[in-house]
């Protein structure tokens, strides 16, 4: 199973990924991690990434998705996936295998977390951008991001039975 914890930017998703992978024993995953030296620096500069910039990165991420379920590998994933077709794109076959969890936060929370996080590329020139392309999920569990990291993971847990 990959457990995929999607979300915009300040969402938490690395934090409560990673604590939900060392709470499983299972691997943990930053979609980051995949971009381009050239979109990180877009990125860092706060210019919003196009779809034709995003397309290696989805494709490299469908890949380790699929890499990780051939081999019966379980994993966490953090990953932005704001669109639809971003979604369909890195599930795409293997819909049973990956369960999705949307952390949605109210924009003045992400807005405060962004401002105050100075470890990361993305900050706060983004968010504007990022709220404006995401197509919340109908199907994924939907959680509030501004509830403790330890309290997601109980809720994505119970919910998951893992």
């Amino acid at each position: 199973m990959v457990i995929l914890v999607m979300g915009v930017a300040g969402a938490g998703k690395t934090t409560v990924g990673a604590a939900l992978a060392a709470a499983l024993h299972w691997r943990f995953w930053d979609a980051d991690s995949f971009h381009s030296a050239e979109n990180v620096d877009k990125l860092r500069r706060g210019i919003p990434l196009t779809d034709a910039d995003r397309a290696p990165w989805l494709r490299d991420i469908r890949s380790a998705v699929r890499g990780w379920i051939d081999r019966g590998e379980s994993a966490v994933l953090a990953c932005s996936a704001l669109k639809g077709s971003y979604r369909d794109h890195i599930v795409a076959g293997h819909d049973a295998q990956v369960k999705l969890v949307y952390l949605k936060a109210d924009p003045s929370l992400l807005r405060r977390r962004l401002r105050e996080r100075t470890d990361h590329f993305v900050g706060e020139a983004l968010l504007a951008s990022q709220l404006a392309t995401l197509e919340e999920p109908p199907t994924a569990l939907v959680l509030d991001a501004g509830l403790a990291p330890d309290v997601l993971v109980g809720q994505i847990r119970r919910a998951f039975n893992v």
